[in-house]
């Protein structure tokens, strides 16, 4: 089920023309007949859908992801392991692009877009009054964006960001506690805004295509945001957090697979438009990043279960994260090496091609991905569909917030959790079919790892966020959040010669030099230090 979506993102901007000569000639002279006279938030709409997939970048769908994403975040949360120096696993402040990207693209791009849908439909806009559904999503899809610029940075433009045609080219820079008050508040008057007789409905719909138009789905995605929202600041604002999952859950989050925020992506027209970034990045030849990021011993360790010498008690993900070690060449697409997964190992976190070769080679070069586990070829097709949110999500945060009595959820930890651990195991036929886990395969999993009733709260937490690390394959800068809120599962930093971060994992982006340079509120009030090791707000930093 492949999406062809026929956007030009360079052409979002529809031009009404005036022609013709009007009786008083005068008054026409002073008309530009090349002014923009209208703007059609249906275009605007799909491009922010698709800026939520490539991450900012309507130039190159695979910046952010390549560098943010993979290049910094999966290593950081140790999904990945690499010879190289990524920032995330090595921890170098001077690998600058994955530490500046987003900030750089998501400004640039896909804040933008909603900035422009929400002045539009917007008191004194051209539709006031109209486009109420486009004006609700536009909201979700710009909460999304921020609140994950705010996680990476911690204090950033917010209120006065995008607003340079109103003559602000330095905006000021608010606090993290203010930006999520204001994102929650947003949700919540969005979810509740949604009108299902909106007269411009028909366009909404056309322009949709992560969810058809169903505002249904977008309330679920909303509250589901929610949630997550809320659980995020539980550590630094209860009363916040209290307020908003009994919100959230009252309201309905994701329950089953189908509700799960999917932008569906293609090959057509342009590969820098529409195509999966994360795909693209690994694709050999346009990126290169396979070859030197494998999955690391700790994901492959986690999967293989407690007894690596029996695939009995193996987590059935196992087989869909990786085929084991394979060539990944221009030449070469997929070829397995080592189909026995007894033999499989992930590479450890923190080596470089020295180190590799004296522990796996005696000293000899060996090749790195004919030794360690792989991604998966059959999630790796330039037009797979990008997973943006998903049901299992919601199901973990409420096991978590029954088991620390926030807000009020109903139902049980235990419920929730194993509610959670059936929909993130079955969430991967969207890019293959044989990636299916059975009813019966989800149940011996449960069997054998049962949810730990009379553990203590944190034996809980560290269950319930484990699986949660599990489920964000792929979604590795919210995984690096959900670790630094919870310090789950427990991550051993690696210590290389010459990090930046006295061989800690790091807690925050560093906001690039330019900006630094060129807007003197960033001085004043972003997150400071501005290094990588400063924790921002909700992590217990300053407000």
């Amino acid at each position: 089920m492949k999406h062809i979506l026929k956007l030009t993102l360079s052409t979002l901007l529809i031009f009404v023309m005036v022609a013709g000569c009007d009786t008083d000639e005068l008054h026409d002279m002073n008309i530009n007949p090349n002014a923009v006279q209208a703007l059609d938030m249906d275009y605007f709409f799909t491009a922010a859908l698709l800026g939520m997939a490539s991450n900012g970048s309507s130039g190159d769908n695979r910046y952010t992801d390549w560098r943010t994403n993979m290049n910094f975040a999966s290593f950081a949360i140790q999904h990945f392991a690499s010879t190289g120096s990524s920032a995330g696993e090595k921890y170098f402040d001077n690998d600058v692009e994955p530490l500046n990207a987003p900030f750089q693209f998501y400004y640039r791009d896909a804040l933008r877009r909603t900035t422009e849908i929400l002045k539009q439909t917007g008191e004194g806009g051209i539709y006031e009054g109209r486009k109420v559904n486009t004006r609700q999503a536009a909201r979700i899809i710009a909460v999304f964006d921020m609140h994950r610029l705010t996680d990476w940075y911690g204090s950033v433009p917010y209120t006065e960001a995008n607003k340079g045609l109103e003559g602000i080219f330095q905006p000021k820079y608010d606090k993290q506690k203010a930006i999520y008050t204001d994102l929650l508040k947003e949700l919540d008057e969005a979810c509740a805004a949604f009108n299902a007789s909106d007269a411009d409905y028909a366009g909404f719909k056309k322009a949709d295509f992560v969810f058809n138009g169903d505002i249904a789905l977008w309330k679920k995605f909303g509250y589901s945001l929610m949630l997550r929202l809320a659980m995020r600041v539980s550590n630094v604002d209860a009363a916040m957090a209290a307020t908003y999952v009994t919100k959230a859950v009252a309201g309905g989050t994701m329950a089953a697979n189908t509700d799960n925020a999917i932008c569906r992506m293609a090959l057509t027209p342009s590969e820098w438009t529409n195509q999966n970034g994360i795909s693209r990045a690994f694709y050999p030849g346009d990126g290169g990043a396979w070859q030197g990021s494998l999955l690391n011993k700790k994901l492959i360790d986690q999967l293989k279960g407690t007894d690596p010498a029996s695939v009995a008690d193996d987590d059935p993900r196992l087989y869909i994260f990786t085929q084991g070690p394979i060539t990944w060449t221009a030449n070469d697409l997929g070829t397995v090496i080592d189909p026995n997964p007894l033999n499989w190992k992930g590479m450890p976190s923190g080596k470089d091609g020295s180190m590799i070769n004296n522990e796996y080679g005696g000293g000899n070069p060996v090749t790195p991905y004919t030794i360690f586990c792989a991604v998966n070829t059959k999630m790796m097709q330039d037009d797979e569909p990008y997973m943006l949110m998903f049901a299992a999500e919601s199901e973990f945060l409420k096991a978590e917030a029954v088991v620390r009595g926030i807000g009020t959820v109903g139902g049980t930890a235990q419920s929730h959790y194993e509610a959670g651990v059936k929909l993130a195991m079955q969430m991967y036929t969207i890019y293959d079919a044989s990636l299916s886990v059975s009813d019966a395969a989800v149940t011996t999993y449960l069997t054998n790892y049962p949810y730990k009733a009379a553990g203590t709260n944190n034996e809980k937490i560290e269950q319930i966020f484990t699986q949660m690390w599990l489920s964000k394959y792929m979604m590795w800068w919210e995984a690096w959040s959900d670790w630094r809120r919870t310090g789950y599962p427990v991550l051993v930093a690696s210590n290389y010669p010459g990090n930046a971060t006295g061989g800690t994992i790091p807690r925050k982006l560093v906001i690039p030099a330019a900006e630094a340079a060129g807007n003197p509120n960033y001085a004043a009030t972003a997150t400071m230090p501005d290094k990588m090791t400063t924790k921002v707000w909700w992590d217990g930093g300053a407000e």
